[in-house]
């Protein structure tokens, strides 16, 4: 299996997956559940390199580190899992 941030930096970076549409599955610790979020709502702190950021529906920011990551999507279809 591939590590989470080599997926994440090619969602980013690889130009051959810039049409496609990706989700993240992160596990929530308060919620104790896997939250789906889009990939183009979150953002990567420029000096962090162990998380990412996103503002939830209540605009509340979280940081979400990396290995909290369980499952990463690409056009509806899950491409990458972590045991939950």
């Amino acid at each position: 299996m591939k590590p989470v941030q080599e997926m994440l930096n090619r969602m980013r970076w690889d130009k051959t997956w810039a049409d496609d549409e990706f989700k993240i599955g992160y596990y929530d610790r308060i919620e104790k559940r896997i939250i789906v979020v889009a990939f183009k709502e979150i953002f990567f702190p420029k000096d962090d390199h162990f998380s990412f950021e996103l503002i939830d529906q209540e605009g509340e920011l979280h940081s979400v580190p990396y290995h909290r990551v369980k499952a990463i999507y690409r056009n509806g279809c899950l491409i990458w899992q972590r045991e939950h």
